[in-house]
């Protein structure tokens, strides 16, 4: 592809994109930013601000290796895991900015009482989010929020196309597409003098509870989340979070308390669900789209769209460049549903 030469939406280009990317959360623009290492020409378009939704509202866990995951999706979570201090370090490169592993430890508790250690790293998506935004400004990738992609209405004309709208399915595919918001609520909270130290995640298949151990959020952790059909309601409820300590207290119990350990902030996020909590990706044969499309879906990585952005960014570049990907992606293909 050929090398970019455009800067920022206030000097667009005169020239088509290689690339256009539908969705400016944490997928969207890993890709670009995969793109762009490549030496194409990307546009990408963000109907709201750029890592506004999902990408922000995560834990930041990197659980390669839950077992709570489907198993199609182990070989795809070890390479992603595998890439990411590569991925930290391009964003860095660009950014100036270091994005910091909080943890690098989680105690994974089992119904039948058993733990394991796992080595799994967590960070702060809201400071992958800022390092990840500055590297993308810092390249000729264009950034256009508050504009969403039509394919009636735009005023480029792409090679390729890449739809990485999380739980928003593009409208031309919401009848074929089965990807759905699933809410989750969750809390931060001071952690009591007892749990000053801790530096690893505490994760059952009820709870998590995920230490900032770095920067202004030292000091507190992070406790969810709820699994909720609610549409695109990003609501919190103090009864929903009220319970989602408890579950945490049966871990850790001194978290039990709301005087030692109080409430700092609570948010939902949206995550996009699939039916068979498996991502989307592929080139898309639905509806009016034709076997030979150069149209294609990034989206669907419900709990795991943090961990498996690297992945996915190398996956789909090689997709839409004739290369063969590391790794079947049979699994996740469009035309499953």
């Amino acid at each position: 592809m050929a090398p970019g030469s455009t800067h920022s939406a206030k000097n667009p280009s005169s020239r088509a994109p290689d690339v256009l990317i539908a969705g400016a959360g944490i997928i969207g623009l890993s890709i670009a930013l995969e793109f762009h290492a490549r030496g194409a020409r990307v546009l990408v378009l963000e109907r709201d601000t750029a890592l506004s939704h999902a990408s922000t509202a995560a834990a930041g866990m990197l659980a390669a290796n839950d077992a709570h995951n489907p198993s199609a999706l182990r070989d795809i979570c070890q390479l992603s895991a595998e890439l990411y201090p590569a991925f930290l370090q391009r964003i860095e490169q660009f950014s100036g900015i270091a994005v910091p592993f909080h943890t690098d430890t989680t105690l994974r508790y089992y119904l039948d009482g058993t733990i394991d250690r796992l080595a799994e790293h967590s960070l702060d998506p809201r400071e992958l989010a800022i390092a990840l935004l500055a590297a993308v400004r810092a390249t000729p990738v264009e950034l256009r929020e508050h504009s969403e992609f039509s394919p009636a209405t735009t005023d480029v004309s792409p090679a390729s196309v890449v739809y990485a709208t999380g739980a928003w399915a593009p409208h031309e595919l919401s009848e074929g597409l089965p990807v759905r918001p699933r809410k989750g609520q969750m809390l931060r909270v001071r952690l009591p003098p007892s749990l000053k130290n801790l530096r690893e995640v505490h994760r059952s298949d009820a709870i998590y509870i995920v230490p900032r151990t770095l920067g202004p959020k030292a000091g507190s952790a992070l406790i969810g989340a709820t699994t909720e059909d609610a549409g695109f309601d990003t609501s919190t409820h103090p009864r929903d979070l009220t319970h989602l300590r408890s579950l945490a207290a049966e871990l850790l119990p001194a978290l039990a308390s709301e005087v030692d350990a109080p409430q700092l902030d609570a948010w939902a996020g949206l995550r996009p669900h699939t039916p068979d909590r498996l991502p989307v990706l592929g080139r898309i044969k639905l509806g009016s789209f034709e076997p030979g499309s150069r149209r294609f879906l990034a989206t669907g990585h419900y709990r795991n769209g943090i961990l498996l952005a690297p992945a996915t960014a190398i996956l789909i570049a090689d997709l839409i460049e004739g290369k063969l990907p590391a790794l079947d992606l049979t699994p996740f293909s469009p035309a499953r549903f």
